[in-house]
């Protein structure tokens, strides 16, 4: 895979203010997790010998020997209070790690999927899946603009409500004419065969199947499902790209079932608390037998 072409940097809080921030419940449940494990240890360390006395009187109580017992209540005070403090660190933590995914982190690895593809110039048609507020939608119909294609990018969600957003978007980065949006199931993909010159993905093909549990067949299957619509309706020549987490080795292995060529995974990047790749591939111009070679490529 080819180096990465250098990209503007933005900062975080332009991009936040474009697209704001999907799932922002989690992240203000684990900032009001955080905030309640530092009150909690702030006044552990406030009232340490009023708890301790407590602990110490519990002790008593519960047949604990009087000697021993002002220890016990010290130690059990300070590793209840400890836990406490590390756990409001750990929280904050995610939180942090959340937030910079969802913004920061998600518009970087957009411009590195947009970099996996060698020449955009000859592209007419590029599909997002699951698509969301558009970061990546919009970082290809960016490019598209930039190499003056007059090809068009479609987005695809399963939230009429989403596509909309995704336009404001897209008006806002000043991409709209290069910008398409649709609601539909990724499951089976409204769309012909062999239609796209580029399918690309970010964070999304995890998230299918996700009510019979991440770690069940009948999930995977459901992934296993979205891989195979994204080769049908890509062209023969036609590349393929998904920045997604954890199920990464059952893309590849996929993908080496659907006879797909160039498959190159990147390094690992933490995203969301959890790895995270991209897997790059090519669908053959002719059916070809054997298995696919996977090669490991660093400047993904």
């Amino acid at each position: 895979m080819h180096k990465p072409t250098s990209t503007n940097s933005r900062d975080w809080t332009q991009i936040y203010t474009v697209y704001g921030m999907e799932q922002w419940q989690t992240l203000l449940f684990l900032v009001f997790q955080a905030t309640l494990f530092s009150i909690m240890s702030i006044l552990f360390l406030l009232y340490y010998q009023p708890i301790c006395q407590f602990l110490d009187t519990f002790f008593l109580l519960t047949a604990t020997s009087s000697t021993g017992g002002g220890s016990a209540a010290r130690f059990a005070a300070g590793f209840i209070g400890c836990v406490t403090a590390l756990s409001a660190v750990c929280l904050f933590f995610a939180a942090g790690n959340f937030f910079y995914s969802s913004v920061g982190l998600r518009y970087e690895m957009a411009q590195r999927i947009v970099s996996c593809v060698n020449d955009w110039s000859n592209v007419k048609v590029a599909l997002d899946i699951g698509c969301g507020r558009g970061i990546l939608l919009n970082a290809v119909a960016t490019q598209l603009k930039k190499t003056g294609s007059s090809g068009r990018v479609v987005g695809l969600d399963r939230s009429k409500g989403t596509t909309l957003s995704t336009l404001r978007t897209a008006n806002v980065e000043g991409v709209g004419e290069y910008v398409t949006c649709r609601e539909g199931d990724v499951r089976s993909l409204p769309f012909g065969d062999n239609y796209f010159d580029v399918v690309v993905s970010a964070t999304f093909v995890h998230t299918v199947g996700k009510e019979y549990g991440h770690r069940t067949v009948e999930a995977a299957a459901e992934r296993m499902r979205v891989l195979g619509e994204m080769v049908r309706v890509l062209k023969p020549g036609g590349v393929g790209v998904v920045w997604d987490l954890l199920h990464v080795p059952e893309y590849v292995r996929r993908l080496q079932e659907l006879k797909m060529e160039d498959i190159t995974v990147s390094e690992r990047v933490t995203a969301f608390m959890v790895s995270s790749h991209i897997v790059s591939f090519r669908k053959p111009i002719q059916h070809i037998l054997g298995p696919c070679e996977v090669r490991l490529d660093w400047r993904c």
